[in-house]
């Protein structure tokens, strides 16, 4: 096996290296079936207990009792920006949005097509750069539901506090940092993922709702843009994505291998640490997220020029760290530093990181 590369990809994103490995195995006879998951049919035994599996290892790990349902969808969190209204916004014909970041932006613009949207809170005069706090949060008791991004990837900002939010039902879209702390379900009505940064591959979507939100779609829209079709046929109404959810269940009971979203908290906790010891100097590297708002996932920081940055990234390359030039529409550098980095990973940056300021600072 070739080395392998130290990726701090903001998605699709590292993956466990046992997962690989045990996917790899499986690849082209899954368990003495003679088959490939990809192979298998959908409503065939083996692949039952795949399915069922992971939905049970996801029901552990999250909390959720039996008022959620738990579904695997299709079509990314950017689809989930389209089928949240579509689902939710029926009563009130309005809904709340915090706008935090880029992918806020366009669930809000998503929504906006469907019906009535305010923006109950924002940090867009600001760079994105803080997370709104309560106080500052202006919420529609009347609104059909609240929708937060829990973690932002491009501006490397996270909530540390779920807002109350009364009756109103929460919406998250939680893409980027599920499981990698726990989450009180029964604050949410709905939480969405894309899989490709901390569940696994690209191609599936989590989707976990309450029992009593599903009920508020009108019966009008299209049946594969309505969760109730998915929880009644338990994510099996159309194909699903089944090599991708196999890889989302391994990847679950490797988290609970690893001692669950406690110990995976204090592991990311740790692994922000190292790096954020050297942004709070302030001297050569300057992060660009407020401190009370810093993410644990993503950390992004800039250099005393481009040129200096143009040349951390190629060098840090070299040494085999990939991915780490920051997002196009901001610029600078960017560490994605999700639960399957291993601290090895983190500790070699900000070795880099030490030696490349020693010699350029």
């Amino acid at each position: 096996m070739t080395k392998r590369a130290i990726n701090f990809s903001a998605g699709p994103a590292i993956l466990p290296l046992s997962v690989l490995e045990e996917a790899r195995r499986d690849l082209v006879d899954y368990q003495g079936t003679g088959m490939s998951v990809m192979e298998m049919s959908h409503r065939s035994p083996a692949y039952d207990e795949i399915h069922l599996g992971a939905v049970a290892t996801l029901r552990r790990l999250l909390q959720a009792e039996d008022e959620h349902d738990i579904l695997f969808l299709q079509g990314g969190a950017s689809l989930q920006f389209s089928m949240v209204p579509m689902n939710l916004m029926f009563q009130a014909r309005r809904a709340d949005y915090v706008d935090t970041g880029a992918w806020s932006a366009k669930a809000i613009a998503e929504a906006g097509k469907v019906g009535e949207v305010r923006i109950a809170g924002s940090s867009r005069e600001e760079s994105y750069t803080r997370i709104p706090r309560q106080n500052e949060l202006d919420l529609d008791p009347s609104a059909d539901y609240i929708h937060i991004t829990t973690n932002n990837t491009i501006y490397g900002t996270e909530w540390d506090y779920i807002p109350e939010t009364g009756s109103v039902p929460l919406v998250a879209d939680v893409s980027s940092d599920i499981m990698s702390k726990p989450i009180d379900m029964t604050r949410f009505g709905l939480i969405y993922a894309g899989a490709q940064k901390n569940l696994g591959p690209a191609g599936v979507s989590l989707v976990v709702i309450r029992k009593d939100v599903q009920d508020r779609a009108p019966k009008t829209i299209g049946s594969m843009l309505r969760y109730r079709t998915h929880a009644e046929k338990g994510s099996l109404y159309n194909t699903p994505a089944c090599w991708a959810i196999y890889i989302v269940g391994l990847v679950a009971r490797w988290v609970e291998g690893q001692g669950g979203l406690d110990s995976m908290q204090r592991a990311n906790e740790e692994k922000a640490g190292f790096i954020y010891d050297i942004l709070d100097q302030e001297a050569f590297y300057r992060g660009t997220a407020r401190r009370e708002s810093r993410s644990l996932m993503n950390i992004p920081f800039r250099l005393p020029t481009e040129e200096l940055e143009r040349r951390f990234v190629a060098e840090a390359s070299a040494e085999g760290m990939t991915n780490l030039k920051g997002h196009r529409s901001v610029g600078g550098i960017r560490a994605s530093i999700y639960n399957a980095m291993p601290r090895s990973g983190v500790e070699t940056l900000v070795a880099f990181m030490q030696e490349f300021e020693r010699k350029h600072g």
